[in-house]
C-alpha cells in the first residue's frame, strides 16, 4: 500500500555547534536590555530569532511511503508426542482457523512451518522456527504461534526472539502419563548365567505419586511373568540367557487410569547372548602330520580353553608295556569322561582308535553326553577302518557313518573335495573360497586320501570322489556330531597345491556344533535396522519357501511371500517403524525382533505440557493456551498490538504492528525562503530601532 506523510524537517545552513554559539551570543546581547527594560528588546530578540531560523532552514518535507505488511510465523509440531490420540486432527483444525483469521488481518503475511519427527534427536521446535525466522527480517515480525504439544528440546535458555511468542496445545491442564524407564541394561549375557535390567516406573503429573504397578515380562515370546513394582523407585528384573545370540525381553507396565497414552508404558531390551570361554577336549591318537593343525587351530582362539590329551601307543607297538607308562602322567580318564565330561563344549577326536584306554561305560557317557546337548568333532584316518574304530564301540550309535563293509575302506589317490549339493546351502560350506560350482571345478588344494563309509543319517556338506561322504554333520537327540572322514585337511593348512579354506571350515564346523546361530541351517531370524524388518529363513530344502506371517507389536498381522536370496535363503522386508516386539513366523518357527521407540526422547514424556516453552514465553510476553480435547479445537482470537503493549488477554492473543515501510519518493519546500527571511529580519530590526528611538 502506498500512502504520503508530511513534516516538518530542518536542513541547517551551519553547523549545530556554531548555531549553539550564535544563540549564545544572541542571549548575551539581550541580558542587558532585559536586565534595563529597555522598549525594543522584544522585537530585537524577534530579530535574533529570525535569523536563527533562517539559518535552521526548516522544511516542509512530504515521503510517499510503501508500506510493508509484517509477517508471522505459525509453527505446527508434527511430531510423534503430536499425534497421540487426537491431537493430530485438532492441530490440523487449529492450523485451518488461525491460518484464516489471520488472512483477515490487514497488513499481515502469515507463513507456516512444519517440525518433522527428528528420529532421536527429540522434537527440534526451535531448530524449524529459527530457520524461518531466517528468512523474516526482524523489524517485519508480528510474532511466532506454535501449535504443538509442548515437549520440544532444543529450547534455548533465554529467547532470543522479540516478538511475541505464543504455544496453542492440545488437550487440558493437568494430564497424567505414566512411563518405563530402562535405568540400566546389559547389552550382553554370558550363556547360562543371569543378567540384571533395572527399570523404574514413574507416574508424571501426579503431585504425590505412591503405590505400585504390574510389570508383565516376556522373553522371545515365552510365557509371560509379573512383578509388582513400587511407583518411582528402581527394581531389578532377573533374565536368564540360555542362548548364543540376540535375546528379546519386552517389559510392560499397567496403564494408569487417565493416563495420556500407553505408548511408553512399555520398553524393549535385546541382549546378545555370547558363550563363556569355550572348554575343548582334545583327544589325539596314533601321531600323524596333521596332529598339530587342530592344537594350532585352537588354542589361536583365545576364547578357547584347550585341555589336549595325546595316545602315543602306535598301532605296531606291541611290547606289553603298560599304558600307565606310555605317558609323562597318568591318562585321567575317569576324571575327563565321567567326572567332568558335560564341563566341556566340545570334544574333539583325531584319528583315536579305542585300543582300551577308554572302557565302554566310558564311551557310552559320551555318546549320553552327545544325545544330552553336548558337540562331537571326530576327524578319521585308516583307524576308523579296523577292528579297533570307534565306530564299532558304544559312541558308534551316536555317528552318522558306519566303515563300508568292501574291502578297500581307505581310498589313495588325488583328488580335489567337492562341496555337495547339499552344501551349497549349508551355512558351513556355504560360500567358501575355492569352492566348485554349477559352472567350475574346485581351485583349492588336493587331498589324497579317505575313507568309504556307509551313511545312515546327518547331511553330507562335503564330497569326496564318486560322490562318497567326505564330511557329514548331524543332530543326535540334542547334541550334534561331524565326522571328517579324511585327516588330510591339514594338507590345506600347509599350503599344498595351493592350500584352502581350512581353517574357516574347521571354524564354522566347530560353532555349528555349539548352536552358533548364524550358522543354523534350519532357522528363521528377524533384525529390525532403520526401522525396516528383515525377516531371513534359512533351510536346506530345496522346495519353495513358506508364507510369512508377520505380527506387529499393537497385534496387526501380515501375510507376505519371502525372497529366494541364494545359498538356502528368503528375505522378506518391510517397514516397522512400531516400538516393540515384532513376531515372525514360518509355520514352524518363530523368530523375534525387538524396535526401541525411534525417537525415545519424544516418548519420555506424552503430557501436553508448557514447561519447556517457558523460556521462550516469558522472554517474550507470550502465553500458553489449552485448545482442548474436543473436536473442534478452542483457539484464541487474533489482534494486533502496538509496540509495548500486552500481548494476550481474557480470549485473545496479539501479534506486534510494526509498521515497517519502504519510502518511494521524497519532496521538500523551505518555509522560510531566503528572500522571506531577508525581509523578515530588516522589518523585526526596523520595528526594533523604532521602538528603542522613542
Amino acid at each position: 500500500m502506498t500512502h504520503s506523510v508530511a513534516g516538518i524537517d530542518f536542513a541547517p545552513v551551519l553547523p549545530l555547534w556554531l548555531l549553539g554559539v550564535a544563540l549564545a551570543l544572541a542571549l548575551l546581547a539581550l541580558v542587558p536590555a532585559v536586565w534595563r527594560r529597555a522598549r525594543g528588546v522584544v522585537w530585537r530578540a524577534v530579530t535574533f530569532a529570525l535569523i536563527l531560523l533562517a539559518l535552521a532552514n526548516p522544511r516542509l518535507v512530504e515521503e510517499t511511503r510503501e508500506s510493508r505488511p509484517d509477517i508471522a510465523l505459525l509453527v505446527v509440531d508434527q511430531s510423534d508426542s503430536a499425534r497421540i490420540g487426537n491431537r493430530a486432527e485438532q492441530i490440523e483444525a487449529a492450523r485451518r482457523e488461525i491460518e484464516a483469521r489471520a488472512g483477515r488481518l490487514p497488513d499481515l503475511e502469515l507463513r507456516t512451518v512444519e517440525v518433522p519427527e527428528a528420529g532421536n534427536q527429540g522434537t527440534r521446535l526451535f531448530t524449524a522456527t529459527e530457520r524461518a525466522l531466517a528468512e523474516i527480517p526482524r523489524a517485519r515480525l508480528a510474532g511466532v504461534i506454535a501449535l504443538t504439544d509442548g515437549q520440544a528440546h532444543d529450547i534455548p535458555a533465554a529467547s532470543p526472539i522479540d516478538a511475541p511468542f505464543h504455544a496453542l496445545m492440545p488437550g487440558r491442564a493437568g494430564e497424567t502419563d505414566r512411563r518405563l524407564r530402562v535405568i540400566e541394561a546389559p547389552g550382553f549375557g554370558i550363556v547360562g548365567r543371569e543378567v540384571e535390567i533395572r527399570v523404574a516406573v514413574d507416574d508424571l503429573g501426579v503431585a504425590n505419586p505412591t503405590g505400585a504397578a504390574r510389570l508383565t515380562i516376556r522373553r522371545d515370546g515365552e510365557a509371560a511373568r509379573s512383578e509388582s513394582v513400587p511407583v518411582g523407585r528402581d527394581h531389578r528384573i532377573t533374565v536368564p540367557i540360555q542362548r548364543g545370540g540376540p535375546t528379546v525381553v519386552e517389559i510392560e507396565a499397567e496403564a494408569r487410569p487417565g493416563e495420556v497414552s500407553t505408548l511408553n508404558n512399555r520398553q524393549v531390551v535385546t541382549i546378545n547372548g555370547v558363550r563363556d570361554r569355550l572348554r575343548v577336549l582334545l583327544v589325539s591318537g596314533e601321531p600323524h602330520p596333521g596332529e598339530r593343525t587342530w592344537r594350532r587351530l585352537l588354542k589361536a582362539d583365545p576364547n578357547v580353553d584347550l585341555v589336549h590329551f595325546t595316545i602315543l601307543r602306535p598301532p605296531e607297538k606291541d611290547d606289553l608295556t603298560p599304558l600307565n607308562e606310555l605317558a609323562l602322567i597318568a591318562f585321567p580318564v575317569r576324571e575327563l569322561f565321567q567326572v567332568k565330561l558335560r564341563d566341556f563344549d566340545l570334544i574333539v577326536f583325531d584319528r583315536f582308535s579305542n585300543r582300551g584306554i577308554l572302557p565302554a561305560a566310558y564311551l557310552r557317557n559320551i555318546a549320553d553326553y552327545v544325545r544330552g546337548g553336548g558337540a562331537l568333532l571326530m576327524s578319521t584316518g585308516p583307524e576308523f577302518s579296523g577292528p579297533t574304530s570307534l565306530a564299532l564301540t558304544p559312541l558308534g550309535g551316536v555317528l552318522p557313518a558306519r566303515p563300508s563293509g568292501r574291502q578297500n575302506i581307505v581310498g589313495e589317490g588325488e583328488f580335489r573335495p567337492r562341496v555337495s549339493e547339499l552344501g551349497f546351502r549349508h551355512p558351513v560350506t556355504e560360500g567358501l573360497a575355492g569352492a566348485n560350482s554349477e559352472q567350475a571345478a574346485a581351485t583349492w588344494g588336493r587331498w589324497y586320501r579317505w575313507l568309504r563309509a556307509d551313511q545312515r543319517s546327518g547331511s553330507t556338506i562335503m564330497e569326496g570322489p564318486d560322490g562318497a561322504p567326505l564330511m557329514i554333520l548331524d543332530r543326535v537327540g540334542e547334541g550334534r556330531v561331524a565326522l571328517l572322514l579324511s585327516d588330510h585337511i591339514w594338507l590345506w593348512s600347509r599350503g599344498h597345491d595351493g592350500g584352502g579354506p581350512q581353517q574357516e571350515v574347521l571354524r564354522r564346523v566347530a560353532h555349528w556344533l555349539m548352536r552358533e546361530t548364524e550358522l543354523e541351517e534350519e532357522d528363521l531370524s528377524a533384525r529390525i535396522e532403520a526401522g525396516r524388518l528383515t525377516v531371513t529363513r534359512r533351510s536346506l530344502d530345496t522346495a519353495a519357501p513358506p508364507e510369512i506371517t508377520v505380527t506387529a507389536p499393537d497385534g496387526t498381522v501380515t501375510r507376505a511371500m519371502p525372497e529366494a536370496a541364494g545359498g538356502g535363503r528368503a528375505v522378506l522386508g518391510m517397514p516397522a517403524a512400531m516400538p516393540g516386539v515384532w513376531h515372525a513366523s514360518d509355520g514352524r518357527r518363530t523368530a523375534f525382533a525387538a524396535s526401541a521407540a525411534t525417537n525415545p526422547l519424544e516418548v519420555a514424556d506424552l503430557r501436553s505440557d508448557p514447561a519447556r516453552l517457558r523460556p521462550l514465553l516469558s522472554g517474550t510476553g507470550g502465553v500458553a493456551r489449552y485448545m482442548g480435547d474436543g473436536a473442534v479445537p478452542a483457539v484464541p482470537e487474533l489482534r494486533r498490538v502496538a509496540p509495548g503493549r500486552d500481548v494476550a488477554g481474557a480470549g485473545w492473543i496479539g501479534l506486534r504492528r510494526n509498521g515497517d515501510h519502504t519510502v518511494t519518493g521524497i519532496s521538500a519546500i523551505p518555509l522560510l525562503p531566503a528572500w522571506l527571511a531577508l525581509a523578515l529580519v530588516l522589518g523585526a530590526a526596523l520595528m526594533a530601532w523604532r521602538r528603542e528611538g522613542r
